[in-house]
């Protein structure tokens, strides 16, 4: 490996895709035990190579110098090989702060709450405290030494302006995940998640929710491998490449996600999206007659709505962990709101409006199978519909129409 990334569990990771957009080298990811670091850092088996999960600090002694900054940070995510010498720094710094900035986050004179203590949260409290942060806490589940436990930033420090998550609570495959509750806090003008897969933690959903700015780890991962590109090849790299990889990246990994009314047409209408997207089609549908074995009428012949329901969530979860799919959802999905989470983490809701005069009973649809149970479906679900899309998207004419309003959202 002559580039690469290292870490213990990296099925999630995007640094591939991002190096390789950059254009510079072939970049792998390398997955390395905890019994096996001591021998792959004495092997120097590599030109330059990031450095993530749980290694940030583990590698430091074995490396010859280290930038100042990562020095006093203690965290090390980028290291270049020179002749056998081995150089460390922390580009997560730099990343970090193009996030803050992006998002336009003032940490001046502010109270800052950073979550959790390994490697990622000293390069937060470096970042901070040369943005010029008042007050800077950390919280640790076990309020180790010169942290505050969890309960303790809910109840004494709920004044706190701004939060930044550096754990993996949250991360993929543990998408339910969310490490505190943002209603507690009255005081917020502004959330970071350094997580990056999925898109959209609970955490941010649950600030967005509050209208407090906020703001997924992408950006910032991408920011970090465009400055780790120049260490390792030593040059100058163009730093207007960040937002290109990143617009890039976030349009290529989120999700279409259709809504609406039984026979609105979103398998329809998600099939041809597929194709001119590039995006894999997932029918939530199918996924519930897989996993039952039957159709959904037959299954409903014999089962309450309530277990068609809970078995119509486990099939949303399942598709909405994915990315870069389109996803075409039965009528009732959203009708929990742990579904639409869900959905939203990766993904961007279109509802597919069509007047219900021009929307179909069929027998295979047990909820609206009539044109009655049709109409009582629809005056209910109506608002929720509208409530809780991204983008309405009119249906009633031509599905091109209603194709092409998508995808030019989507640019």
């Amino acid at each position: 490996m002559k580039y690469g990334l290292i870490g213990e569990k990296l099925g999630h990771s995007f640094s591939k895709e991002i190096h390789e957009m950059i254009g510079y080298y072939k970049y792998e990811i390398h997955e390395v035990a905890r019994c096996d670091i001591d021998k792959f850092m004495k092997e120097k088996d590599f030109v330059g190579i990031n450095v993530t999960i749980p290694y940030k600090e583990t590698v430091i002694p074995y490396l010859d110098e280290i930038s100042p900054q990562a020095l006093s940070i203690g965290a090390v995510n980028t290291i270049v090989n020179v002749n056998g010498k081995l150089y460390g720094h922390n580009t997560d710094y730099f990343g970090m702060l193009a996030l803050i900035k992006k998002n336009n986050i003032d940490c001046k004179d502010k109270k800052v709450l950073i979550l959790g203590t390994g490697g990622t949260s000293k390069t937060a409290y470096a970042v901070v405290k040369d943005l010029g942060a008042k007050t800077i806490l950390k919280a640790s589940i076990n309020g180790e030494v010169n942290t505050i436990t969890y309960e303790e930033a809910v109840n004494v420090h709920n004044d706190v302006e701004v939060i930044i998550n550096t754990t993996p609570v949250g991360m993929y495959p543990k998408n339910d995940g969310c490490i505190i509750e943002l209603s507690k806090f009255n005081k917020l003008t502004g959330l970071i998640d350094v997580v990056y897969n999925p898109l959209r933690t609970n955490l941010v959903l649950d600030a967005n929710s509050l209208k407090i700015p906020s703001e997924g780890g992408l950006y910032m991962l991408v920011g970090q491998a465009v400055y780790a590109c120049g260490l390792f090849l030593d040059k100058n790299i163009d730093l207007s490449i960040i937002d290109t990889i990143f617009n890039k990246l976030k349009s290529d990994k989120e999700n279409v996600i259709l809504i609406g009314m039984p026979s609105s047409g979103k398998t329809t209408i998600g099939k041809i999206l597929s194709e001119k997207l590039n995006k894999k089609l997932i029918d939530t549908d199918d996924l519930i007659v897989n996993k039952i074995g039957m159709s959904i009428k037959d299954y409903m012949n014999n089962h309450t709505e309530k277990e068609f329901r809970d078995v119509e969530t486990e099939c949303v979860k399942e598709a909405a962990k994915m990315s870069n799919v389109v996803i075409a959802t039965g009528g009732g999905a959203i009708l929990r709101s742990e579904n639409v989470k869900a959905l939203k983490q990766n993904g961007k809701l279109y509802f597919l409006k069509r007047d219900l005069e021009l929307l179909t009973p069929t027998d295979s649809r047990p909820f609206s199978s009539d044109l009655e149970s049709l109409k009582k479906r629809y005056i209910e679900r109506l608002p929720i519909y509208e409530s809780v899309c991204d983008k309405c998207i009119d249906n009633n004419g031509g599905i091109l129409s209603a194709i092409e309003a998508i995808i030019g959202d989507k640019r």
